[in-house]
């Protein structure tokens, strides 16, 4: 799951991939796979997806992967803005591929999403948004990122809402690799203190290519892990690519 991929080290577009196919598998039920692929590309499955309650059909194929996609829960951009870019580039790394921070979802959702926080965006299915806020906290415990106030606001309304949840509705998916380099997850329903903004000057496209190259996850390709069309300058399917 979390194998190099620097910026300039061959083999990251594959390791991508891999992450795809892992929460596809994960996320997917009756799942078929590629023959020949020991036992890791995921040609098709149907998503109950959590963020509009619908199921949807997964075929792999250039005109219908994109039904659903593997959301950030906290966008690579955020993360940037949000802390980040202090973080030594394993940790990033880990960021991009951490299970905790991977859901497969409707592909057009996740579009809609975008790299919104907790105040711009949250899933038409109301029943899920106390694990998605969560979830969210978890990530930014975990990697000792901040929220800025509206998104601490929205977070505790929505946590307002909750009572007590299930553990099973906070438990990780699967655990990560280890790391003594950073706070462990707290399944807690507390907000992180948030701190002022320190994203650089520059465009939106550049903030998130920035944030995606940080993180070792460049290029990106449609429908991977945090493509968004606006990072593809060229609309040929490969953002972040130079």
């Amino acid at each position: 799951m979390t194998a190099d991929h620097e910026p300039n080290v061959p083999h990251a577009q594959e390791s991508v991939q891999i992450a795809r196919n892992d929460i596809l598998r994960r996320d997917l039920t009756a799942v078929q796979i590629k023959v020949g692929t020991n036992g890791c590309v995921v040609l098709n499955g149907t998503l109950d997806d959590p963020y509009s309650a619908q199921s949807i059909s997964f075929v792999r194929g250039e005109a219908t992967s994109d039904a659903v996609q593997i959301d950030h829960l906290v966008s690579l951009s955020d993360a940037w803005r949000s802390g980040a870019q202090v973080l030594t580039a394993d940790l990033r790394q880990n960021f991009a591929n951490d299970p905790l921070n991977l859901l497969a979802v409707s592909g057009p959702l996740n579009q809609a999403k975008g790299d919104g926080d907790a105040a711009s965006w949250l899933p038409p299915n109301v029943a899920f948004r106390c694990a998605y806020v969560i979830r969210q906290i978890q990530v930014k415990t975990r990697y000792a990122l901040s929220v800025v106030p509206a998104e601490r606001d929205a977070m505790a309304r929505i946590l307002a809402d909750c009572g007590d949840l299930p553990r099973a509705v906070v438990s990780e998916p699967e655990p990560p690799a280890p790391s003594t380099e950073v706070d462990a997850v707290t399944t807690e329903s507390s907000v992180p203190e948030a701190v002022t903004d320190p994203v650089p000057a520059g465009d939106v496209h550049d903030k998130n290519c920035a944030a995606v190259r940080s993180a070792g996850a460049a290029p990106l390709m449609r429908g991977e892990p945090g493509y968004r069309d606006s990072m593809d300058g060229d609309q040929d399917g490969v953002a972040c690519e130079n």
